[in-house]
C-alpha cells in the first residue's frame, strides 16, 4: 500500500539496520543503498553520466525486470528516475514488490515531462486517486519539441532558493514521489476517461485542487520553514558526498 509522498529521496523511512537495494543507481546512487544494480554498464543513454558506486556499496549488472535476488531479500528498495524508461513496467514493479518489503519510487510527473521531455522516457506518469498511472507517450502523441531542462533542471535548482523552496513545498509538482509497503496500486494505459483527461485535456481548477489541495497560510508557512531547513541540510550533505 502507499504510505506517503516524501518531500525528497532523502526523506525516507529507512531504519539503520535495513538492508537496502537501489535499482538503477546510475551516476547518482543513493548513499544509503547497500547494493546497487544497473542494466546498462557502458551506455549512458538513459542517464547523465558514468556509473558511480560509493565505497560502502556492492554493484551488480542486472535487469530491473528480472532481479537476481530472493523474495524479500531486502528491507527497502529505492528506484529513482528509472520507471519511466522501462519496456515492461508491470514486470519491473512486480520485481520491486517481490524482492523488498518496502520501497520508494520517483519519476518525472506529467508536468515535469512537459517541461523537460526526454526521448529515452517511454512513459509519462501521474498519481491519480491514490493510484500511479502510466501512459505510453506515443499513445497520446506527447509533444517533445520544447525542452526547458536547462532552466528547470540546471539553472534554477542551483541559483534560486525560491525555486528550491517551491520544489520542497510542492514535491509532486515536477516529480512523482511515493513510499510504499508491500506494493502500491498502479494502472498502465488506462481506458477510464476521467483518468485520461489529466493527460489529454487542459486542467480545470477542480483538477488542480484535487491534485494540489489548498492549504492554509499557517500550513504554507510551516512547509516553507521545513523546506528551508531541508535545503540547509542538503547543502551540508552534498559537501560530505563530494568527499566520499
Amino acid at each position: 500500500m502507499k504510505l506517503r509522498n516524501p518531500h525528497s529521496r532523502f526523506d525516507l523511512n529507512i531504519k539503520r539496520t535495513d538492508r537496502v537495494l537501489e535499482v538503477g543507481g546510475g551516476h547518482n546512487p543513493h548513499p544509503r543503498a547497500n547494493v546497487v544494480v544497473d542494466k546498462y554498464v557502458d551506455d549512458n543513454t538513459h542517464r547523465s553520466g558514468d556509473i558511480k558506486v560509493f565505497k560502502n556499496q556492492t554493484f551488480l549488472n542486472a535487469d530491473g525486470e528480472h532481479l537476481p535476488f530472493a523474495d524479500k531479500e531486502f528491507d527497502y528498495v529505492i528506484c529513482n528516475h528509472v520507471l519511466e524508461h522501462v519496456e515492461d513496467p508491470v514486470a519491473f514493479l512486480n520485481e520491486q514488490f517481490r524482492v523488498a518489503k518496502r520501497g520508494y519510487i520517483e519519476t518525472p510527473s506529467l508536468l515535469g515531462e512537459h517541461l523537460f521531455p526526454k526521448k529515452s522516457h517511454k512513459w509519462v506518469l501521474l498519481e491519480v486517486n491514490e493510484k500511479v498511472v502510466l501512459v505510453d507517450k506515443e499513445r497520446i502523441s506527447f509533444p517533445t519539441h520544447f525542452d526547458f531542462g536547462d532552466l528547470y533542471l540546471e539553472y534554477l535548482p542551483k541559483a534560486s532558493i525560491g525555486y528550491k523552496i517551491l520544489e520542497r513545498t510542492h514535491p509532486n509538482l515536477h516529480t512523482m514521489r511515493l513510499e510504499w509497503e508491500g506494493g502500491f496500486d498502479f494502472i498502465v494505459n488506462p481506458e477510464d476517461k476521467d483518468i485520461l483527461r489529466y493527460f489529454e485535456e487542459p486542467w480545470t481548477r477542480e483538477m488542480v485542487l484535487r491534485y494540489f489541495p489548498q492549504r492554509s497560510m499557517g500550513q504554507e508557512l510551516a512547509e516553507a520553514t521545513r523546506a528551508f531547513t531541508d535545503i540547509c541540510k542538503s547543502i551540508i550533505r552534498s559537501r560530505v558526498l563530494r568527499k566520499a
